[in-house]
């Protein structure tokens, strides 16, 4: 279960724009994607979000962050399934300082997103129907994992 803390900019007197930011911690199972939409809906009904942008960025470099399908769970495994083939353990890497899983992982993270942006009107995120905010844990092991949800926009 992610865990969340939150710092606050004040808007600024002119602008009625302001930025909150929060850190989720979401503890993977390993290999696999974690599905933060649920997260990041929170994190904008408790800063009071009206319109503006989320950001989400992982603070990570053998993990990454996507929007995908939320439907259909075989999209995640086919997804899964294709960085594998795109980037092997038995690849012939030299950089194995974590494992044979090590290298791969920064190329599956090369591959996808460190961060991405949404546009939020009326408190909420304008995803898509089948869409969902995921972070793709690309190590065998599981691991803790930072997340940066930043906010900037009209409360």
């Amino acid at each position: 279960m992610p865990t969340r803390s939150t710092s606050r900019t004040a808007p600024s007197a002119i602008a009625l724009n302001t930025v909150v930011t929060s850190t989720l911690t979401v503890q993977t199972r390993g290999r696999g994607f974690t599905d933060l939409t649920r997260e990041a809906d929170a994190f904008l009904c408790e800063v009071s979000a009206r319109e503006g942008v989320v950001t989400a960025f992982i603070r990570h470099t053998s993990a990454s962050l996507t929007i995908q399908e939320n439907a259909d769970p075989t999209v995640l495994r086919d997804l899964t399934t294709a960085l594998a083939r795109l980037a092997p353990e038995d690849g012939g890497w030299v950089h194995d300082t974590e494992g044979p899983d090590d290298m791969p992982a920064h190329i599956k993270t090369m591959l996808s997103a460190v961060s991405l942006q949404v546009p939020v009107k009326d408190g909420r995120m304008l995803l898509g129907t089948w869409q969902a905010i995921y972070l793709i844990e690309h190590r065998a092991r599981p691991h803790a994992r930072e997340v940066v949800l930043q906010f900037i926009g009209a409360v």
